[in-house]
């Protein structure tokens, strides 16, 4: 029998169910939730509140950095999206890049575009205009709080230019083009010519083919470059934190793709590393966050930072007992995942979607099964449990979905665990374990 889709179990709180639906949906997807990834969590409590910490620190004006370290498996990209939700949470503005062959570490500008291109606050993705326009309705704000608050609109854009002029100044002593393209932006968002403004929101964040006739119009010679890009991302975070935020979280992912490169990019790339670490100790960078991940090999191998010994002397962590892991050292070490927390993180999704559509049937998805499923997926990727979260969780929730439409569907018959459906779609180090059936 087919259960009724409008039967639903007690009533929740519509926020609270929106985001376990969303949730669901991503894990269904294979994806990672874009929120409310504390309620999957496992075994991350003394991390997170490490992280919580800096961010606090960074909020008050500091520059922090930290390095998650970790084979494929062990929870990297679940860690980093959990430390930018708490970014978020906390009212940081966040972004999120991924260093590539073709973005490589020491390519600054490359590394500037990303950050920029991937601004987001609580409320917004690809938030670079709205960033700047809170910024600009603040000044007007304050204009208007301290004035007659019968301004004509021609007087409180005056006014409201004035004030812009002496923000302005600390950033033209960074660079004098991007305070002409914020001032261009102004008059031009002003002035309802939203094609200029829109360019000059392109140009500050050094899109390409930002026409000419933009920087005629701006006063502006020349682009971001890799000499001023991060210039021009000290500009962005006095914009950011003047517009009301805490700051800038970004989280730069796969930075062990430089290990690839010949040795002159990869050393350059290690070089831009160290500037940066060395960029926020000074507090070059107030107001933000880096958070890097990395295979082991790029932190002790042969190719890794090793081979640039004051990089690696600045990263580098005292060994201690596994029992006592101290992530306040620059790298937190993750373990890779095992069937402990696999079947822990099922528990939370019982919970999940059972707040999202009805209450789950424990009788048929019990603990026991939830660990012969484990073992039956592991069967089939040589019994690893570390490269199988993202699959498992998919399965599961099918089978969460299959009890929950039909009364007479049984998991422990009826589901069977095959990789045909799945060709197409592993990921190279799930694909590379997976046990071939001839």
């Amino acid at each position: 029998m087919v259960r009724s889709m409008h039967t639903r179990g007690p009533e929740r709180k519509p926020g609270e169910r929106q985001e376990s639906q969303n949730i669901i949906n991503s894990l269904r997807r294979g994806t990672v939730p874009a929120s409310g990834l504390e309620r999957i969590a496992v075994g991350l409590d003394v991390e997170e509140g490490v992280i919580g910490a800096q961010l606090d620190f960074v909020a008050r004006g500091g520059g922090d950095i930290k390095f998650i370290r970790g084979d494929y498996g062990s929870g990297k990209t679940f860690l980093v999206a959990r430390a930018l939700e708490m970014a978020r949470e906390k009212g940081f503005v966040t972004s999120h890049v991924v260093i590539s062959s073709s973005s490589p570490l020491h390519k600054t500008k490359g590394i500037y575009q990303q950050i920029c291109a991937s601004l987001r606050t609580r409320e917004e993705e690809h938030a670079q205009k709205s960033i700047i326009d809170s910024w600009l309705f603040g000044i007007e704000e304050r204009i208007l709080n301290v004035s007659d608050q019968s301004l004509s609109d021609e007087v409180l854009e005056k006014a409201t230019l004035a004030e812009i002029e002496t923000a302005l100044a600390g950033i033209s002593e960074l660079n004098t083009s991007l305070a002409a393209a914020l001032r261009t932006y102004y008059r031009a968002n002003n002035a309802g010519d939203f094609q200029t403004s829109q360019a000059a929101i392109g140009w500050v964040c050094a899109e390409p083919n930002v026409g000419r006739e933009f920087k005629q119009k701006a006063g502006i010679r020349g682009d971001v470059d890799e000499a001023t890009a991060f210039t021009f991302l000290r500009g962005l975070l006095r914009i950011i934190v003047s517009a009301g935020y805490s700051g800038l979280a970004v989280a730069v992912d796969e930075v062990e793709t430089t290990q690839s490169l010949p040795r002159n990019q990869r050393e350059k790339g290690y070089r831009t590393l160290q500037m940066m670490v060395d960029s926020l100790d000074r507090g070059d960078l107030p107001h933000s966050y880096f958070i890097f991940t990395g295979t082991p090999a790029f932190f002790d191998g042969p190719r890794g930072i090793r081979t640039l010994p004051p990089l690696y002397d600045r990263i580098s962590v005292v060994q201690t007992g596994e029992s006592f892991r101290n992530p306040r050292q620059p790298q937190i070490t993750l373990a890779k995942f095992d069937a402990k927390k696999l079947e822990q993180v099922a528990l939370k999704v019982i919970d999940i979607y059972s707040a999202a559509y009805t209450e789950v049937d424990r009788s048929r998805v019990s603990h026991r099964f939830i660990r012969a499923m484990i073992k039956k997926v592991t069967s089939k990727f040589g019994g690893r449990v570390d490269v199988i979260p993202r699959i498992f969780l998919k399965e599961f929730v099918d089978v969460l979905d299959k009890c929950e439409l039909y009364d007479e569907y049984d998991p422990w018959e009826q589901y069977h665990f095959e990789t045909d459906h799945l060709k197409g779609e592993l990921k190279e180090e799930e694909e590379a374990v997976m046990v071939m059936e001839f």
